[in-house]
């Protein structure tokens, strides 16, 4: 017993620890050095046994009592005599620790496994997104092979029964008082060994193929927004369902618009006399431009909201409003007779300045031409 670990430090735990805490110790050594993950690395395969049998004696409260009295040593000759001889009696006997699935079903093959989810993406303008749409998408995912009619054996043989198991597709092993019933580990629960392999498939009995599907994409949908194609993924196992296809929506963006959730947002240009007069412009909206009253006295910066021009809720739940921002813009290069203009119109705002301007012009002016405060030049002084 001299080359045996303390079964704690296996695990990584303390002598005190709860069995939960022992649980989840385990889990996360047999995940770490799972043979799949590691293939051909002898000692990851050693890691992950010693893990198993670390766990099966420190779970078991009358195993774990005799163990921390007497070690190694008072686990022979009675209790504990569970022999992991294979990988897939590991799993067998502690397989539902993980659910089952998490690593990939090995030594559980004889239960039906629904199939891999498969994804794919397709790309929407505005206009689609906003009024829904029907798309033809490309993926692919795997399918019976058609020269072996998904048995994985060579056009003219078949898959033979397993000499392990005797086509039983599991074994019973007997060690001390435990007798074990576990997944066959050489045909992995099938019954059946394929001897001469498909060519086509390789013996996988499944092949790629591309698929095209149509989609129907609901109005209102966003980037990123997953739509769902019931039974278009991977072949189950074992007779299980096939998985799901998953097309993810990306939208393009757009000219003029820029979407926030729901609403909309555009920017349009405007000139002094066209935000000081009011006018009317054509508004870009999803359905093409419109005509929209801009207020007399419209300021820089004015947000115009139109009701009802947004985006559609994806749940039917009303529609966004189109937000139009005003932007004044400056003309760089006037001409002789704008510039007569202008000066005409700087003459008469002198004369009769807006309250508001004469209001701030004012308040600054009396901000740095207002004398000291006495306390403070009282303070200053001392």
């Amino acid at each position: 017993m001299v080359d045996q670990r303390c079964y704690y430090e296996v695990l990584g735990v303390e002598r005190r620890s709860s069995t939960g805490e022992i649980t989840e110790a385990y889990r996360k050594l047999a995940i770490r050095f799972h043979p799949d993950k590691n293939p051909g690395d002898d000692e990851a395969a050693g890691r992950f046994k010693e893990a198993a049998r670390a766990f099966e004696v420190l779970s078991d409260e009358n195993l774990r009592a005799r163990y921390d009295r007497y070690g190694h040593a008072g686990l022979q000759g009675g209790g504990g005599q569970h022999e992991f001889n294979d990988i897939s009696d590991i799993f067998e006997a502690f397989g539902d620790l993980f659910g089952g699935s998490v690593f990939g079903g090995r030594g559980r093959a004889s239960r039906a496994r629904k199939g891999r989810d498969v994804f794919c993406t397709t790309r929407l303008t505005l206009l689609e997104a906003a009024r829904g749409t029907t798309k033809t998408v490309r993926f692919s995912r795997h399918e019976e092979c058609s020269s072996c009619n998904g048995s994985g054996a060579k056009p003219g043989t078949t898959p033979q029964a397993c000499d392990y198991c005797g086509g039983q597709g599991q074994v019973v092993q007997a060690a001390g008082v435990f007798r074990l019933q576990t997944t066959c580990p050489a045909c992995r629960g099938a019954g059946r060994i394929v001897r001469e392999k498909c060519p086509d498939c390789a013996g996988q009995g499944l092949t790629e193929v591309a698929v095209d599907r149509r989609v129907t994409i609901p109005a209102g949908v966003d980037s990123d927004v997953r739509v769902r194609l019931a039974g278009e993924g991977e072949p189950g196992g074992n007779g299980g369902p096939p998985g799901d296809c998953y097309c993810v929506i990306e939208i393009e963006d757009h000219p003029f618009l820029r979407r926030e959730g729901h609403e909309l947002h555009c920017e349009v240009p405007l000139t002094f006399s066209q935000c000081a007069l009011g006018t009317t412009i054509e508004a870009p909206t999803l359905d093409g431009p419109k005509p929209l009253q801009i207020p007399r006295g419209t300021q820089p910066g004015d947000v115009i909201r139109v009701r009802g021009l947004g985006m559609p809720d994806v749940r039917g739940r009303g529609v966004g409003d189109l937000n139009v921002h005003v932007h004044v813009e400056v003309p760089r290069k006037l001409s002789a007779r704008a510039e007569e203009l202008l000066r005409e119109l700087a003459e008469e705002e002198q004369a009769e300045v807006s309250p508001k301007r004469s209001s701030f012009f004012s308040r600054l002016a009396d901000y740095f031409t207002a004398e000291p405060d006495k306390d403070q030049e009282s303070e200053e002084s001392a």
